[in-house]
């Protein structure tokens, strides 16, 4: 997900959207430690992936005060 798609989404929608993330980032490290992803990489992306909408988020906290 690029910078530009998370500064359209409201901030309910980032919240929604961080809770999803981590739980599918969760979910693909427990099935990698079982048996190996074919692609170990997504796990890279994803953890980025939030850090952005993260950073957005608190953004727009800082913004707001």
């Amino acid at each position: 997900m690029k910078i530009a798609e998370i500064r359209e989404l409201t901030t309910a929608e980032l919240r929604e959207r961080l809770d999803a993330e981590v739980a599918s980032l969760n979910q693909k490290v427990i099935t990698h430690s079982i048996s190996p992803l074919e692609n170990p990489a997504q796990l890279k992306q994803q953890r980025r992936t939030i850090a952005r909408i993260k950073t957005e988020l608190r953004l727009r906290e800082l913004n707001n005060k």
